[in-house]
């Protein structure tokens, strides 16, 4: 069973047991969350598409690590003009661990 849900404004597929990679939300390590909104529900031979969500249907899982991710480099110049500016970004990251998907 697999279920779409949109998380932070972004959609990811979720299975259980599996996990999933996303901004950062705000909760602490070892917390379980809901997540009501569910696009689409899938098993069973049985599809639930939701217009927009799913009537009923919810995805709990547990923040299993706060982490960032690689550095970018960002790099602007201007040719023949010696501008150069250089800076380095790392996105703060959730690793979810589904845990059940309800529907």
């Amino acid at each position: 069973m697999y279920a779409v849900v949109r998380i932070g404004g972004r959609q990811y597929t979720a299975e259980v047991g599996k996990t999933i990679v996303t901004e950062k939300l705000p909760y602490e390590v070892g917390e379980e969350v809901d997540f009501d909104e569910v696009l689409l529900i899938s098993g069973d031979g049985e599809t639930k598409v939701g217009q927009p969500t799913v009537d009923g249907a919810s995805m709990r899982a547990k923040v299993v690590d706060q982490f960032r991710g690689k550095k970018i480099i960002v790099f602007h110049y201007r040719p023949k003009k010696r501008y150069r500016k250089k800076q380095g970004h790392r996105q703060y990251y959730t690793r979810l661990q589904v845990q059940d998907i309800t529907g």
